[in-house]
């Protein structure tokens, strides 16, 4: 299925696919998925991983309905499966108060496996803004990511964008809970 006749979001609404999309190797076969249909062996080696592991890891994604099967051929007698993303983007449930966001995690965890020595724009900005303002900023932030991945092409190296735009908690509550 061209990526262009993909929905455009797939919600995570159960404990399975919530399971599904947690678990960090997971969510790297995710991306290997985002622009190309990859098969078993094709994301085993482009993640270093054992086929035996990454058809694990794709079958559980397969079976909450984050990834599927878009095209088959036969290779010397075996079917041959090419998974991709069922969705263009993945939306998660807020994880609540007090709860992880399993997003973020994996943005960290994928900024802290990145080149060293490879270009990087990483910034934290503390603001005071009105809520009209903080919409207005949410709003631009979303736009200007949607135009940037209508603009990717699948030949180019991967780029990350994560950003989170949120108020955090009183000051008073933080040092509470830090004790």
């Amino acid at each position: 299925m061209p990526a262009d006749e993909l929905p455009e979001t797939f919600h995570v609404t159960t404990d399975e696919q919530l399971r599904a999309v947690s678990n960090l190797t997971r969510h790297r076969i995710m991306a290997v998925l985002r622009f190309e249909p990859a098969t078993i062996t094709q994301i085993a080696e482009r993640m270093g991983l054992a086929k035996g592991s990454s058809s694990y890891h794709v079958r559980l994604l397969e079976r909450a309905g984050l990834v599927k099967v878009v095209r088959t051929r036969k290779v010397r007698g075996v079917t041959e499966r090419y998974y991709a993303m069922a969705a263009r983007s993945i939306e998660m449930p807020d994880p609540g108060e007090g709860g992880p966001d399993v997003l973020m995690r994996h943005a960290v965890a994928d900024l802290e496996a990145s080149p060293v020595d490879g270009e990087r724009h990483v910034r934290m900005a503390h603001l005071r803004l009105t809520e009209e303002q903080f919409a207005e900023l949410g709003a631009r932030l979303e736009a200007l990511a949607d135009e940037y991945r209508e603009l990717s092409d699948p030949s180019l190296p991967d780029v990350s964008l994560t950003f989170a735009l949120f108020r955090p908690a009183p000051r008073g509550q933080v040092e509470e809970d830090s004790e």
